[in-house]
């Protein structure tokens, strides 16, 4: 087919985030501003491992489809023979991994702003991922943005919009696009690791309910397949499961403020067995019991202490990792099974080399993200089946399986504070300050809350021995408490600073307290030595999780 050559401005913009480049809906829909990155992206890497074989998707959110037309011409253009693209442009993130390892696919392009809300009004986000099926290292975004920055022209095949909604394949001169079912590959996957036939016994019971929250985004259907269709879980089991362009006005987060209605569903008087929620395009998850909320440190360590009751795991665990602000409550069950537990930067990115290198099986964020080797992103349905294999398994309740976690391995108090909105330069300035001050903070405080120790978080990755440095800015406790502070790069407006406490306690007696009080006095001393409410004008986080 012929392919064209069009002229575009270069853009100084484009420098993709820990999750790939995100913007407002809007900014992508300017005259070449999506083609510019998508172009950079095959330029690069015809200099590395050239893209002949790829995967396009993403979570269905406003210019979902528009954009996967563009990424099908310039792929085309740019020497790529096979495209698989998902029917509808519905993708989630860890199918879209998937995707790529079991076809050996060179890459994928996946279109979603993560969490984030969507609509015209909006976020609008793509990510590139790499043959192994995760997200690009930071060696190559780095070169996309600097191509992207000094790129002046951009190639497309001239060959008309394809139909989305009709699987099927579809020959030009160049190349075969196949639009295929994205659910089918991703069940199969899901049947090889966990045991259905146990879990299904869990729903015919009769006395076991759950209640899963899609949040209107790309989760919904595959929830279906899953839970409903293969499990035997009621029908309506899957709330707000059709995926919106606008996520019905929803904010696709699966924590506590975002997912009200199962929330509520939860801590009612008939609240179900369990619940679960996942974002907007599926690789996060939050895991709740009748009347309780299991954080995502508790969940990963728990889902490592109960590998064994797992199929696909039940030889053992090679090791853990954890991103650096993630609750240390799973240093401690590997040190338990005897194997090793990385700390990394945020960003999934980060467990790519130790997964690949097989130093790990299972990872988590404490952004509710948890995974392992199966594939090479974060997994939220894959999250939600190992907690129904572990009740299946054990036939307790989340509370009984959390408390007997608990009373063996103690309790992590853990809690994040969020501040969003803020002005960006007001934000760096009081990174800088911290780091600036460091050996200020060494001795301050009192007590038990008496700092001994403070540092920026750097990483050499153990694998190809790269450094990675200002990953955030700790100060540790005589107590063992810490306190972690860090800017996030996931938000597309001002900055977001991001404080993680976290308190170990193993008295018995104070499994049961809220953390927001039990770690009051470390969030009030923090604030007083790092002087929070001076230096960034906010007397109080605008979300607690």
């Amino acid at each position: 087919m012929p392919v064209t050559e069009y002229k575009t401005t270069a853009f100084s913009d484009q420098k993709p985030g820990t999750s790939g480049l995100r913007k407002k809906t809007s900014v992508f829909m300017a005259e070449g501003y999506l083609e510019n990155f998508i172009q950079a992206i095959f330029d690069v890497m015809s200099e590395r491992e050239k893209i002949s074989s790829m995967v396009v998707g993403g979570d269905g959110r406003f210019f979902n489809k528009d954009a996967i037309q563009v990424i099908i011409k310039i792929a085309s253009a740019n020497g790529c023979s096979r495209i698989m693209v998902a029917r509808d442009g519905i993708l989630s993130t860890p199918a879209a991994s998937n995707i790529i390892r079991k076809y050996s696919l060179n890459g994928g392009i996946i279109l979603s702003a993560s969490h984030n809300p969507g609509g015209k009004d909006k976020d609008f986000g793509v990510k590139f991922n790499t043959s192994n099926g995760g997200p690009a290292s930071s060696q190559i975004t780095e070169a996309i943005f600097e191509t992207s920055k000094r790129l002046m022209r951009y190639l497309m095949s001239d060959i008309p919009d394809l139909d989305l909604g009709k699987t099927g394949s579809f020959k030009t001169e160049d190349a075969e696009i196949t639009v295929f079912d994205p659910v089918s590959d991703y069940v199969e996957l899901m049947e090889n690791i966990f045991d259905f036939d146990k879990i299904a016994r869990l729903f015919r019971t009769q006395r076991f309910s759950m209640c899963f929250d899609a949040m209107n985004a790309v989760t919904g259907p595959y929830a279906t397949a899953v839970f409903e269709k293969k499990l035997g879980a009621p029908q309506g089991s899957v709330i707000r499961s059709t995926p919106l362009e606008d996520f019905g006005g929803v904010h696709p987060d699966p924590n506590l403020n975002h997912a009200k209605e199962l929330v509520s569903a939860m801590f009612s008087a008939n609240g179900h067995d369990f619940g679960a929620a996942s974002d907007g395009d599926g690789d996060r998850n939050m895991i709740l019991g009748k009347n309780i909320f299991v954080s995502p440190g508790d969940s990963l360590a728990i889902i490592a202490a109960n590998h064994h009751l797992i199929p696909a795991y039940a030889k053992g665990i090679k090791g853990v990792a954890r991103s650096m602000p993630t609750s240390q409550a799973v240093d401690k069950v590997a040190k338990k099974l005897g194997i090793a537990c990385y700390e990394t930067p945020t960003g999934w990115k980060y467990f790519g080399n130790l997964l690949d290198s097989s130093l790990v099986t299972l990872c988590g964020e404490e952004s509710f993200g948890t995974g392992s080797d199966h594939v090479r992103e974060k997994d939220g349905l894959w999250a939600v089946l190992f907690w129904l294999n572990i009740l299946a398994s054990k036939e307790k309740s989340v509370s009984e399986i959390v408390m007997e976690h608990w009373r063996q391995f103690g309790r992590d108090f853990y809690s994040r504070h969020d501040y969003e909105g803020l002005d960006t330069q007001i934000a760096n300035e009081f990174m800088e300050n911290l780091r600036n001050k460091l050996h200020f903070f060494t001795g301050k405080g009192s007590g038990k809350y008496e700092v001994t120790w403070a540092d920026d978080f750097s990483y050499i990755d153990p694998v190809d021995k790269s450094l990675t440095e200002k990953q955030g800015v700790r100060l540790g406790f005589s107590c063992g408490a810490r306190a972690v502070f860090r800017l996030s790069g996931t938000g597309t407006k001002g900055a977001t600073l991001r404080i993680y406490y976290e308190q170990p306690e193993n008295d018995h007696q104070l499994f049961l307290n809220d953390p927001q009080l039990l770690l009051a006095q470390l969030i009030k001393n923090t604030a007083d030595i790092t002087r929070l409410q001076e230096r960034t004008g906010r007397d109080k986080p605008d979300v607690i999780t």
